[in-house]
């Protein structure tokens, strides 16, 4: 019983001393390293472990295993438990979705721990990177380049758990043993938001200053631009509006990246590795093989229901909700393109996606509405597709050059300069199909940017963070889920095998 709660202690609380496994069961991704090569005697080994760092973003175990990072947990916590989204399928599927969606969270729910699993499970890929890449045999620009890269993910895995659970164990270094991986107060105790926000920065900073840009990186992997783009983020988050206007005005005059001109397009395979693509998660065809996020899409595609008799494409989970459909301007071009709607005519006409597949009407599909983002064509003759459909090569988008162009436009307001926020909207609402906004006052402007965040980047995972860091969380939240509670909500509740495993010595957030 001790050996396995030891063992259960190193993974869970980011202690392990085994040397992990760099991949997600591709073989390519294997890298063996006791006994055989190391980074310092085989180059080759130091590029394996930087792959492996970015395989880690196809983590998305929810119910126990490597945990979720980019998986249905991700998107329960971003956006199923916003008013963006409904939990979606059936009424009694999958209760701790529920439980996120109608804010009765408690510390034990399966989908907040996979959370935590994840992403300390890619900082601790991120470590064991790093500290192999000290004594690597290699030139000091790629190794600079290497270190670069992994340090960016190193800051934005820190960036999501700060946001979601406040402060968290900084852990930066590979534990020796055993015993300093059950001693060491680091790996079992907090560490402040500030203390954590200070790190998130000092990793972005090294990786925009080390990292080349977009178009000499080797396709799919991070670049300047992407550092720099995800550094104006967390300076936004923080409220440094200064900051965030320069680093977003300098992704902005790279020229490295632009709107494309039909929006429906970028979540579609041609619109992978875009002009406006910043930060995807690479799937499919750039590794040649069947290899995705497993079930992405699955998870939140239309599901059978009534009288059935089709081929269904999910689970049906994160159903766009009506108070979004609701916010949309007439004549709004994203609306279509973000969600799919059931057909509700006695007709049964269905509904006709881009790539010729029909789902049927109401009376055979379980929920009215579906993220239309999240998904992958049926048709092989339309986009690539190998067979799993567990692992659909979908790229996930995690940061776009038009989120960029609203981070400069929020953060000119709060500068007060109204008249640059406006420019940089219209950017955005004339690619959208709407008619230009004249400039107003600073309050108006910034009820204008939130609206247009909103309606821009609805179901891409960013909804819940923008309404807990513009302070907004329990107003819009209590309109629409009365459970939630202000000074409790706008945090997850640290989970509590987590605090049994330290001992009691990782607090609980409060009102868990």
């Amino acid at each position: 019983m001790f050996k396995y709660i030891l063992k259960y202690k190193l993974l869970l609380l980011i202690a392990a001393v085994s040397v992990l496994n760099y991949g997600c069961s591709k073989d390519f991704l294997d890298v063996p390293v006791q006994g055989q090569a190391t980074a310092d005697s085989d180059p080759d080994v130091a590029d394996k472990l930087v792959t492996g760092v970015y395989a880690s973003l196809h983590a998305s175990s929810a119910f126990g295993g490597i945990g979720d990072i980019n998986g249905i947990s991700m998107i329960a916590a971003t956006t199923i438990i916003t008013d963006d989204s409904d939990k979606g399928s059936t009424p009694g599927d999958q209760k701790g979705l529920k439980d996120m969606d109608d804010f009765d969270l408690t510390p034990t729910n399966n989908f907040v721990a996979a959370l935590w699993t994840g992403y300390f499970n890619g900082i601790a890929k991120t470590n064991q990177a790093l500290k192999a890449l000290e004594t690597a045999k290699l030139d000091e620009d790629l190794k600079l380049r290497y270190q670069a890269e992994v340090r960016f993910f190193r800051g934005y895995y820190y960036f999501n758990l700060v946001r979601w659970f406040g402060g968290v164990p900084k852990v930066l270094k590979v534990p020796l043993d055993a015993y300093e991986a059950n001693n060491d107060p680091v790996y079992q105790t907090r560490a402040t938001p500030d203390e954590i926000y200070a790190l998130i920065i000092e990793d972005l900073t090294f990786a925009k200053e080390n990292l080349l840009i977009k178009g000499v990186m080797p396709v799919g992997r991070v670049t300047k631009g992407t550092a720099t783009a995800m550094l104006a983020k967390v300076y936004l988050t923080r409220k440094n509006w200064q900051e965030a206007y320069t680093l977003s005005q300098e992704v902005i005059s790279s020229g490295s990246y632009s709107l494309l001109p039909d929006y429906s397009e970028i979540w579609r395979q041609v619109g992978d590795r875009s002009n406006e693509a910043i930060f995807e998660v690479q799937t499919g065809v750039y590794n040649n093989s069947d290899y995705g996020v497993p079930n992405y899409c699955v998870w939140q595609g239309p599901r059978v229901g009534g009288l059935q008799g089709w081929t269904d494409l999910g689970f049906g989970f994160n159903s766009p909700s009506q108070n979004l459909v609701n916010d949309y301007e007439a004549g709004d071009k994203r609306k279509e393109s973000t969600i799919i709607f059931i057909d509700q005519s006695p007709q049964h006409v269905g509904t006709v996606l881009f790539d010729g597949f029909r789902i049927p009407s109401q009376d055979s599909v379980a929920n009215p509405r579906y993220n239309y983002k999240a998904y992958h064509s049926e048709n092989k003759e339309v986009e690539s597709f190998l067979g799993n459909r567990d692992r659909k090569q979908k790229n996930i988008h995690l940061l776009r050059y038009a989120d960029v162009i609203l981070m400069a436009a929020e953060a000119a307001n709060e500068l007060g300069n109204s008249g640059e926020s406006a420019m940089l909207i219209n950017m955005i609402r004339q690619r959208a199909g709407l008619a230009d906004i004249i400039a107003s006052s600073q309050p108006s402007m910034r009820e204008t940017v939130y609206h247009e965040r909103r309606i821009e980047l609805a179901m891409e995972h960013d909804r819940w963070f923008d309404l807990i860091r513009t302070g907004r969380a329990a107003q819009v939240m209590q309109a629409v889920k009365p459970n939630f509670i202000p000074g409790k909500n706008e945090l997850l509740p640290i989970p509590s095998l987590q605090i049994a495993l330290s001992g009691g010595k990782l607090t609980q957030n409060n009102g868990y």
